[in-house]
């Protein structure tokens, strides 16, 4: 995810232009130039034909095609504004549940506590790299040798994380180190962390339906390619950065929204869930009393999001 200054115009300007999805646009634009040049060429110079078209017909299809991307970006946007959503619950839920963890746990138990601080944080460090291509094992924290055999045949990291984290609270439950009331104060939180997954999921696997999706890129094609006829009898050769000026404008925001439709990618625009997820695991380690020099050492390599 891109940080910036929102008061810094021209600054944000020169990191757009690094940016994926303004570089593939400009390739887009490029092209439709180069079809706008031809047909200016052939309709002006060798056939020397007479175009009359009137433009007010592209006005109302433009007036149409900018509706349709409104709605397209708002909705976009809401995918990526309920995936924050979801991981800042999921911050507030993992710290709170620590806190939780640090009272009820009898002093002097750091072998409990050194547990839970460790499959917090791997479920949620196992959770954005799910929510991507699979949860990467090398990158969890702290495995035992056991934890190495079993994880890679577990088809669902995260969800097998949060049974661990489960299970030995019932555990505990039953050994006599949680009461009855303790049992009451944890499960909504345990619960927390599955319905915050279920979520990410149904945000990830919920794509904007093929048909619509499909239907503004045709028509932005379609409005844009047709556009010259509207435009060369009265602007000439000048319709050509006209028409690529209308294609970058309309193109361009289906752009952002088909990159923000998905909040848990790695484009510039997607959320920063590995900086969150390391977040929690320093958060977590430092509410259970168990920060210690070796994460330390690594808290330079993390951006806290708060």
């Amino acid at each position: 995810m891109v940080r910036y200054n929102s008061k810094e115009w021209f600054k944000n300007l020169v990191n757009f232009y690094k940016s994926y999805t303004l570089q593939r646009l400009l390739r887009f634009v490029f092209y439709i130039g180069i079809f706008t040049a031809l047909f200016c060429f052939l309709i002006i110079d060798v056939l020397e034909w007479d175009v009359k078209l009137s433009s007010g017909v592209f006005s109302l299809l433009g007036i149409v095609l900018s509706i349709l991307l409104v709605f397209r970006t708002n909705t976009a946007y809401d995918r990526w504004w309920e995936g924050r959503k979801q991981w800042g619950t999921l911050v507030n839920t993992c710290r709170t549940l620590a806190v939780m963890l640090q009272a009820m746990l009898p002093d002097g138990d750091m072998e409990n506590r050194s547990y839970f601080a460790k499959h917090i944080a791997n479920f949620c460090i196992s959770l954005k790299e799910h929510l991507r291509s699979g949860t990467k094992i090398e990158e969890l924290i702290r495995l035992t040798d056991e934890e190495k055999r079993v994880y890679p045949h577990q088809e669902h990291m995260p969800n097998f994380i949060s049974l661990q984290i489960f299970q030995r609270i019932q555990r505990l439950y039953k050994a006599g180190l949680f009461s009855d009331a303790d049992m009451i104060n944890l499960k909504p939180q345990v619960q927390a962390l599955l319905d915050v997954m279920g979520a990410c999921e149904r945000i990830k696997k919920t794509p904007i339906p093929f048909s619509y999706n499909v239907y503004i890129k045709v028509f932005i094609i379609i409005y844009c390619f047709t556009l010259p006829f509207g435009l060369i009898e009265e602007f000439q050769y000048y319709a050509i950065p006209l028409v690529m000026f209308v294609f970058f404008a309309m193109a361009g925001v289906e752009l952002i929204g088909e990159e923000i439709e998905d909040p848990f990618g790695l484009d510039c625009n997607d959320l920063p869930t590995g900086n969150i997820a390391e977040t929690i695991n320093i958060n977590v380690h430092q509410i259970l009393y168990l920060y210690s020099n070796i994460e330390k050492e690594k808290e330079e390599m993390y951006v806290k999001v708060f």
